[in-house]
């Protein structure tokens, strides 16, 4: 390889990031994505929860009975909780100072959340203004960050009751456009009321609190009438629900000292693997695991000493065991103590526990036997299908000729080279060649991955499971995804239905999007699946050329652009050319994230849309219709 010598590597280059701005550099590595607040995964929401978590930990080592928030109409929030507060002389250094907190020594919070002392430092980065006064015994001492720039700080006398304010507005430097989504905040409200029974949050003047713990999560998110009423399970820092509905899948929500672990971990795998063991040695029979667990819907919460989280956000679960400390023995040497594996900890207290419950409780052991053998004999009718029809395929190569894969996937082992490639990781579901082959030319083969529908799916909310089954393309999408055993074997992280912008694509993106919620609804819910945004118009003069998604973003350009402007609609991916595509699927890229959250009932939304109550639907439309003016401003 021939030496580059134009460009210099000196002295000049290195640099060192002081305080936070190492934290404004690369916010993705403290909050994971930025985003404007459409995605619950989107970092104000990390934001707002980094600083409630904090007065969480304070309820849980026995401080403050209420924790108040608000959100103001300009994204401002405050939280005010009646803990210990921050000790006076170190709330500068515990809201500037990178790894400097008072849970490193585990005498001040024995299980928390927040280890390392990064979480409110990163908050206080990534806000334009930030604001934080602790109150203790007649004293108060606060200080005042503007984009994490100290701008001042002081201390002077009190009435207020100890504890911590905190006052933030996000940065739109970071988060253009940014707002908080009610719904997702009132989510998390709830899950923390759920989990700190007696806690109250008090959210925009609205109180939260919860009695039951799990129970009421599982019992008031219950979509569907269960099999039979959830078993409550409750030992020292572990707290199950268990039950059965006649959904397809698994809804199982997972909890580590207070966290909402989406992403599972650990404790969740433990959890799937203890109840179907325990089920399978009740019954005394050989049962497949996925059996036991079809439409189970519950949760778990345990309380761990020095979590591990993978990654800052938080939403997955990487401790092997339930705690570990180290100690020094009477000759100085350092001697390393462990607990029981969180595996063997959940497995011990689900199979003491449920088995107890089951010989208490025989009315519902029918109940479940019955259920565990109706997915037996679905399964294996599916199963019988599934691989005739995969042999069908592997002679006619059409597998390979429907899927352009990529190179990294969801379920590959991650190394530095490729973590990005795999959380990244796409796969998009198109309809016919023209748009394959468009978004095939411009993708990247690294991670973006094309998969080709040869015209309309069936409706799955009308066909049985088997009639499914039986269908060509369905079946090779299941295979594709690579869900045909497990989730856990997901190939990509993004599904994105990317349809045209008419009527048949609409059509299309609704089949698809009921298959996905009647048999794979936990894939839904667990946020992988997504609609792609793609330009209605092109806006363009002789110097510019705008892409605008909606009436309002054409108008506007048209406004801009004043002369000599061109308008196209575009009706298909297909009448996009490659080299403007590769803005629509690259970093510019625009997606909707498809929700279903727990209390939404499937079967209601798939009879109103895709059922044959049309009068309903019908007076939906017509409340809905855009007038033909509009219809006419868009036919170019």
């Amino acid at each position: 390889m021939a030496e580059n010598t134009t460009v210099q590597y000196n002295d000049d280059n290195i640099r060192t990031l002081e305080g936070v701005e190492h934290i404004r550099m690369r916010p993705g590595m403290y909050i994971g994505r930025l985003g404007n607040g459409n995605n619950p995964g989107d970092g104000i929401y990390v934001l707002l929860k980094e600083i409630v978590d904090n007065s969480v930990d304070e309820y849980a080592m026995g401080f403050g009975k209420q924790i108040q928030i608000s959100i103001a109409e300009d994204g401002t929030v405050t939280v005010r909780d009646f803990g210990r507060g921050i000790p006076l002389d170190a709330v500068v250094r515990a809201t500037s100072i990178l790894n400097t907190g008072g849970k490193f020594d585990t005498k001040g919070y024995k299980k928390s959340v927040g280890l390392n002392g990064v979480g409110t430092k990163a908050v206080n980065a990534l806000s334009e203004s930030f604001y934080v006064c602790s109150y203790r015994d007649g004293e108060s001492s606060w200080a005042k960050y503007e984009r994490g720039e100290l701008k001042g700080s002081g201390k002077e006398p009190s009435k207020e009751k100890n504890g911590l304010l905190v006052v933030f507005k996000p940065d739109v430097l970071m988060f253009p456009e940014f707002r908080f989504n009610p719904d997702f905040v009132e989510t998390m409200v709830k899950n923390y009321s759920y989990l700190k029974k007696g806690l109250t949050l008090v959210l925009n003047g609205v109180s939260y609190k919860s009695e039951n713990g799990l129970l009421d999560l599982v019992n008031e998110n219950l979509s569907e009438e269960p099999l039979y009423a959830p078993i409550h399970l409750e030992g020292e820092d572990i707290e199950i629900v268990i039950s059965h509905g006649n959904a397809y899948g698994e809804n199982i929500s997972s909890f580590v000292n207070g966290q909402n672990t989406r992403d599972g971990g650990t404790h969740l795998a433990a959890f799937r693997e203890a109840v179907a063991k325990t089920l399978k040695e009740f019954f005394k029979k050989n049962y497949e695991p996925a059996d036991c667990r079809q439409g189970i819907v519950g949760a778990i919460s345990i309380q761990i000493q020095e979590p591990n989280f993978e990654g800052q956000t938080k939403t997955k679960l990487g401790s092997n065991y339930m705690w570990e400390k180290q100690e020094k023995d009477e000759n100085g040497a350092i001697k390393t103590d462990i607990g029981p594996t969180i595996r063997s900890f959940v497995n011990d207290f689900i199979s003491k526990n449920l088995d107890n419950y089951l010989r208490m409780h025989m009315d519902i052991v029918p109940v479940i036997e019955e259920k565990i053998k109706n997915s037996q004999k679905e399964r294996e009718e599916i199963q019988g299908i599934q691989k005739k029809t995969r042999e069908k395929n592997k002679k006619a190569n059409v597998y390979n000729k429907k899927l352009r894969d990529c190179r990294f996937h969801y379920n590959d082992k991650v190394t530095e080279k490729n973590q990005d490639s795999v959380e990244a990781s796409s796969i998009f579901i198109t309809e016919g060649d023209s748009a394959s082959g468009t978004i095939t030319k411009v993708r990247d083969a690294n991670s973006q991955a094309v998969f080709s529908l040869r015209g309309k799916p069936i409706n799955c909310y009308k066909e049985s499971r088997k009639k499914v089954a039986e269908n060509e393309e369905l079946n090779l999408l299941i295979s594709a995804l690579g869900v045909e055993e497990d989730l856990k074997d997901l190939r990509y992280n993004n599904i994105i239905v990317a349809t045209d912008a008419d009527d048949d694509g609409m059509h299309i993106r609704m089949l698809v999007l009921t298959f996905f919620m009647k048999y794979y609804p936990d894939l839904i819910r667990r946020g992988h699946v997504h609609i792609l945004q793609t330009p209605l118009f092109r806006v363009r003069n002789r110097k510019t050329t705008r892409y605008c998604y909606s009436i309002d973003e054409k108008e506007k350009a048209v406004k801009e652009l004043k002369t000599g402007v061109e308008i196209t609609r575009f009706k298909g991916l297909g009448e996009i050319s490659s080299d403007e595509f590769v803005d629509f699927i690259g970093e510019n890229m625009r997606l909707d994230l498809v929700k279903l959250s727990d209390e939404e009932s499937i079967a209601s939304i798939m009879e109103f849309y895709m059922g044959d109550n049309t009068t309903d639907r019908q007076n939906f439309i017509r409340e809905n219709l855009r007038s033909e003016a509009e219809l006419e401003d868009i036919d170019f």
